[in-house]
């Protein structure tokens, strides 16, 4: 069965598999236009609304294809849910097997040579170290996902996974039971394989650089959460070197040649652990980025102190008498870094953003190119492959030239697919009158006087997102001040707990409010009742000291062009729709989505904003808010 129209018609065979399963037109138009440019091998931009059913609408037409397919996700989770259940569901649906593997980074896969060697863990991380050997013997693929009751940010991970630079690749003693090296011979004899965008770049980086790639030639390529994509390019191809990466290396170095013995070896490892510590002594206390080339002067004799320090234990190690590959992955981990730092710190360097990003600590040192679309365009265009890029917010005003510029992909044919859901009866803007600038120190205390009213019209949940951290900590402190301005809901506050588990805590509590702020703007799916108002306190312009923004500027005017205009206005309104998008997750929810930045009414770009928000209606009267959510909550949509 290969007509796509009998898989979303009335009598599909998804029907008996999927509970709820209901025939969407736009489902089965965006499925269409997917097997299209598949057949016919071209580039497609599909934005798809929340509720098109975008996932089975791309899954479908590739498994039917006949073509080798690579699917790309921008997260873990989203890879895990379409390998684990979806795919599963849709080979029962199509009625044939289909070969199917889930590729991840090398981090994510347990390194049986490197758990061998983790004796020395610091105390605390003991009882990880030994539900990590127990597990060992149980896990047929090593995807550090299985073993839940390790959390994803442990400790112990860094001990028992493998970089590209620590991997001892064909010379490891366990290579033939390697679990990386499993999952990329799978992934090499698969019909279809789910990765991640990090994973996605790094094939093409290695086909860049003349290395063979890891991911199997394919056919088609479909990038789902597409919208990530210029941004973590730019990321990709940069160049990076941070203080704990360097820490990492001067540590490993140390373990592997206590055999040897030798003083002055350790003298040299002390002199690069030193040099680290007085590069962030140097650099500036406060946490944040700062533009490196004003920093350089200040900064040019740790810089160097630093490079002679790497060098002096490279060539240590250099001379050990020693052919295992465990010391030569070191010396070229070290000679690497050396290189890195040079060319951070060079007076003249490729065209690019050099910054320095200080935490609390740890710093790191970036060199971020001013534009990747050439780089990105000859990718896409080199094979002879179908791309497919999708996304709930990839257009502007049904324009999608910003997000194509970015890739380098003009001329390439772009659909947009509304959310089936009622939204021009279901959900309502607000725009509270009266509210202080943005830039007011009042700012945050009167956005949440305008919202809080609203716990008094709905018994469902409020979903409060910032743009900066500092607004969200203020709104915080408000909250735990205000305590009964809550109407006696439970406050959840981004940070107190994992995101997954405040998301969790945040549906079972059905009423809660939530202030959350970066991750929280997109990728949340909360039906229901349990989410009815979602507060937005800035439009999200992002912040000018951001150095992918400040980057992208540079170009921008170096080509002529405003980049006001032309790239953090429409940035802004795309992250807006997904802040937008967490309210109306099913054809039953209904909602208010308030945006309390004044300038959303008095700003002549204010008007885009509001356009990008349709159909729901806007209103800045409180007592039409009122009668909008009293009518539904009366309604008992939930019921």
């Amino acid at each position: 069965m290969n007509d796509l129209s009998e898989f979303f018609g009335e009598h599909s065979p998804l029907k008996p598999l999927l509970p709820g399963f209901r025939p969407r037109a736009v489902q089965a138009w965006m499925a269409e236009a997917v097997a299209e440019a598949i057949a016919s091998l071209d580039a497609l931009l599909v934005e798809a609304g929340t509720g098109t059913g975008k996932t089975f609408a791309y899954l479908l037409p590739a498994l039917l294809s006949n073509r080798k397919t690579i699917v790309s996700t921008g997260t873990r989770a989203l890879q895990d849910q379409l390998y684990h259940r979806d795919l599963p569901l849709l080979s029962r649906a199509v009625g044939r097997p289909v070969t199917t593997a889930l590729l991840k980074g090398r981090a994510n896969y347990l390194c049986l040579h490197r758990l061998d060697l983790a004796d020395a863990v610091p105390r605390h991380l003991q009882d990880e170290l030994n539900a990590v050997r127990e597990w060992r013997h149980r896990t047929d693929t090593g995807d550090r996902a299985e073993l839940t009751e390790l959390a994803e940010t442990s400790g112990i991970w860094p001990y028992v996974t493998s970089t590209i630079d620590n991997c001892l690749g064909q010379q490891c003693p366990d290579y033939a039971a390697c679990h990386v090296v499993k999952a990329r011979r799978a992934a090499q004899a698969a019909d279809l394989v789910v990765v991640n965008h990090h994973l996605l770049l790094a094939d093409l980086a290695m086909k860049e650089s003349g290395f063979v790639e890891f991911l199997p030639g394919v056919e088609a390529v479909i990038v789902d959460e597409a919208h990530q994509l210029p941004d973590l390019a730019v990321q990709f191809f940069g160049v990076g070197l941070g203080s704990r990466e360097l820490e990492r290396i001067a540590d490993e170095t140390r373990a592997a040649t206590l055999a040897f013995s030798q003083q002055e070896f350790s003298r040299r490892i002390d002199a690069l652990d030193t040099a680290v510590r007085k590069l962030r002594a140097a650099a500036p206390r406060k946490e944040g980025r700062y533009r490196l080339e004003p920093l350089l002067p200040d900064l040019r004799d740790t810089f160097e102190e630093l490079r002679l320090a790497i060098d002096a234990v490279a060539a240590a190690v250099e001379t050990l008498d020693d052919d295992g590959a465990e010391l030569e992955g070191l010396a070229g981990q070290l000679r690497g870094a050396s290189g890195r730092l040079a060319l951070l710190t060079a007076d003249d360097t490729w065209d690019g953003l050099r910054w320095l990003d200080v935490s609390r600590r740890s710093l790191r040192m970036n060199l971020t190119p001013l534009d990747v679309s050439d780089t990105m365009s000859a990718f896409i265009r080199a094979q002879n492959q179908a791309w497919i890029l999708t996304s709930a917010t990839l257009a502007v005003g049904g324009d999608f030239s910003h997000f194509a510029a970015r890739l380098g992909l003009g001329g390439v044919t772009g659909f947009t697919f509304p959310s089936p859901y009622a939204a021009e009866t279901n959900g309502l803007v607000y725009l509270p009158r009266g509210l202080p600038q943005p830039s007011s120190g009042e700012h945050t205390a009167e956005m949440l006087e305008a919202v809080m009213p609203l716990a008094e019209l709905t018994e469902g949940g409020i979903f409060c997102l910032f743009t900066s951290h500092g607004a969200l900590d203020r709104a915080s402190a408000w909250c735990r001040a205000h305590p009964g301005r809550l109407a006696g809901r439970k406050l959840l506050v981004q940070g107190s707990a994992p995101r997954d588990e405040l998301l969790h805590r945040f549906r079972d509590a059905g009423n809660a409010v939530l202030l959350g702020t970066g991750s929280f703007w997109e990728g949340v799916d909360v039906r229901g009742r349990a989410l009815t108002v979602v507060a937005i306190d800035k439009l999200p312009f992002t912040s000018p000291s951001d150095p992918l923004l400040m980057a992208r500027l540079e170009f921008i005017r170096r080509e002529g062009g405003n980049g006001f205009t032309m790239h953090q206005l429409p940035q802004a309104i795309l992250a807006l729709k997904q802040g937008a998008g967490r309210l109306l997750r099913d054809d039953r929810d209904y909602g208010v989505v308030v945006v309390c930045d004044p300038r959303i009414g008095t700003r002549a770009y204010g008007r885009r904003f509001l356009d990008s928000l349709e159909p729901m209606p806007v209103t800045d009267s409180l007592e039409t808010v009122t009668a909008f959510l009293t009518n539904h909550e009366r309604q008992g949509a939930f019921a």
